[in-house]
């Protein structure tokens, strides 16, 4: 009689509580699905019209918590894939703040800051122009003490599409203090490179393309073409290995750039596009080596070139982009092939090479690894249809 009386009792409270006005929703933060939302693969157009001046859709984005330390080695991989932020425009790089927060470059220009809600930063002077635009984005190894933050970036001049990179001061989620670090990096519509991230040396690593122009890549004098190695304040380390900030060269278009356990420069590029499409490469980067670009191509080997460890073949394009290593273990994300390529750094072969997620999200722009030790990725399907997604693995 008792269990019936209090049962009886929680459905009247029940009713009155389902007639008492809901709160307001938070205009801090707006909630996005965190189940998987699969995205339909669509063109990435070249060159868009006046892209800077199209209406950007404001993103979504799930709150994030404070990252916190995870006490094993092993990453903690989501049980399912996780929608971490939506209604993006060709997201192409991603940071952690130490206080929780996320940063991360849009295209068309913005920089977005994700902490208890978002905001859109818009970065002056920036020129989308088909693959150019706001992409390489990099925190200085001690942001905490000096607030320094880089950005590559596309712009104009009259007659001229130029790529350089920057550094601000950003600090109350403001940049001041704007520093050029290295400039008349030759730009165009494709084959802009944009990578930026500093080594386990401290040194700050770029990637740059041929714009287009592929003889450039062997020319010594050319910033294009190149991997470049500058100092945290743009000048020349000693041990650069011509002398000049060019680090390697012979490369057509590197997009991905990370470290092993051992020091280990690795590098994704491109390979050549059209009738000719496929021989994407994974490079191991050692300083003063040429990779061959235009001359070689794939595994074609010539006395003074270094071959790619790994590459596509003529039959399959990775299109690839941006890279991580997680316990010796690279992936890096796939934009014409629109999946997640993972293969072990040491004994690299075709052998041990794995294809994950292909065809569920679309293009893939990159991968990055979270402080909690999950697998990012950015889609780069379009204007507002774009995510970051938190990925489980086998």
């Amino acid at each position: 009689m008792k269990r019936i009386q209090l049962i009886s009792l929680l459905i009247v409270l029940g009713l009155v509580a389902c007639t008492q006005p809901l709160p307001e929703p938070t205009k801090e933060v707006t909630q996005v699905r965190t189940e998987t939302v699969p995205v339909q693969p669509s063109p990435e157009p070249e060159k868009p019209e006046n892209p800077t001046e199209e209406a950007q859709p404001e993103p979504t984005f799930l709150p994030t918590e404070e990252p916190k330390p995870i006490e094993t080695a092993k990453p903690v991989w989501p049980s399912e894939p996780k929608v971490i932020a939506e209604g993006l425009s060709w997201p192409w790089e991603l940071v952690f703040l130490p206080d929780g927060g996320i940063l991360l470059t849009e295209r068309p220009g913005n920089l977005l800051l994700i902490r208890n809600g978002e905001e859109r930063i818009p970065i002056k002077g920036v020129a989308h122009i088909g693959e150019g635009g706001l992409l390489g984005l990099a925190l200085h190894p001690e942001f905490e003490q000096n607030a320094w933050l880089y950005l590559y970036v596309t712009y104009e001049l009259p007659g001229q599409v130029l790529n350089r990179v920057e550094r601000y001061v950003f600090r109350d989620d403001q940049l001041s203090e704007r520093f050029v670090i290295v400039d008349e990096i030759s730009g165009s519509s494709i084959h802009d490179g944009g990578r930026i991230k500093f080594g386990p040396d401290g040194k700050l690593y770029i990637t740059t393309g041929d714009a287009g122009n592929p003889d450039i890549a062997q020319n010594l004098e050319s910033l294009n073409g190149k991997i470049l190695r500058l100092n945290d304040d743009g000048s020349i380390p000693d041990d650069n290995p011509f002398g000049s900030s060019v680090w390697s060269t012979g490369h057509r278009n590197a997009q991905g750039l990370a470290w092993d356990s051992q020091g280990r420069l690795w590098s994704t590029e491109h390979g050549p596009s059209g009738s000719e499409t496929g021989n994407d490469e994974v490079n191991l980067i050692e300083p003063g080596k040429n990779y061959g670009w235009p001359l070689l191509r794939g595994m074609q080997t010539q006395e003074g070139y270094t071959a790619p460890v790994i590459e596509s073949g003529r039959n399959d394009t990775w299109a690839p982009s941006g890279a991580v290593i997680v316990d010796d273990v690279l992936y890096f994300a796939g934009l014409r092939g629109a999946a997640v390529y993972r293969v072990p750094v040491d004994g690299m072969s075709m052998d041990t090479f794995e294809v994950l997620y292909k065809n569920e999200f679309g293009r893939i722009r990159n991968v990055v690894v979270s402080p909690e030790g999950q697998l990012w990725i950015m889609t780069s399907n379009g204007a507002g249809v774009d995510q970051v997604i938190a990925l489980p693995l086998p």
